[in-house]
């Protein structure tokens, strides 16, 4: 029995750091798995919905369409470069009232529309991955294949992050985890222009 590549590759893709791995991560420490669970499945749900749409041709379409592209890259920066400002404006301990939530499902599944690293990831499984399918059947392919394994991702990162507040012990401890956090989203911004 041989896997197919396709979850490999997106395995990879999806487990290193990105805007959904850090901000999970730092979601999973700040509030807990439970409250992050609404942001976890609309990364799973979004990620599903942006791959799939790649078998449709959306992908080439903003291949084709420079202006769009670049316009989508500039929403990703802003918004991506706005939420490392919340969470690097958030440095109290998770203990601390304010109010600073986790994301919601919309807005975790509107996100993954201009995260660079997901259209990214999708555009090459779809482009090196296909199997031949109808554009239909490859679309539920890899919308499947990426849901189902953002989701494990997805979980993963976020009870890590969880774990993380056992060693997060002090408010400078939180100021410091928060600050790094911040600056690899944002450093993450950059990123877009790479891609």
């Amino acid at each position: 029995m041989s896997i197919d590549p396709l979850y490999l590759f997106v395995f990879a893709g999806l487990f290193s750091p990105g805007p959904n791995v850090i901000l999970l991560t730092a979601s999973g420490a700040r509030f807990g798995v439970r409250p992050t669970l609404p942001h976890i499945t609309g990364v799973a749900v979004g990620v599903g919905i942006t791959a799939g749409l790649t078998a449709f041709g959306i992908g080439a379409l903003l291949l084709a369409q420079p202006a769009l592209a670049w316009t989508l890259k500039l929403i990703a920066v802003a918004w991506i470069l706005w939420m490392a400002w919340r969470l690097f404006r958030s440095t109290t301990s998770p203990q601390a009232k304010g109010a600073d939530r986790p994301f919601t499902f919309i807005e975790a599944v509107l996100f993954q529309w201009v995260n660079p690293k997901v259209w990214a990831v999708a555009l090459a499984a779809s482009a090196g991955y296909g199997a031949g399918l109808s554009p239909s059947a490859e679309a539920v392919r890899l919308a499947t294949a990426f849901s189902g394994l953002n989701l494990f991702v997805c979980l993963f990162w976020t009870y890590a992050g969880s774990w993380l507040t056992y060693l997060l012990t002090t408010p400078r401890a939180w100021q410091i985890f928060t600050t790094i956090m911040a600056l690899a989203l944002a450093a993450s911004a950059v990123m877009v222009f790479l891609s």
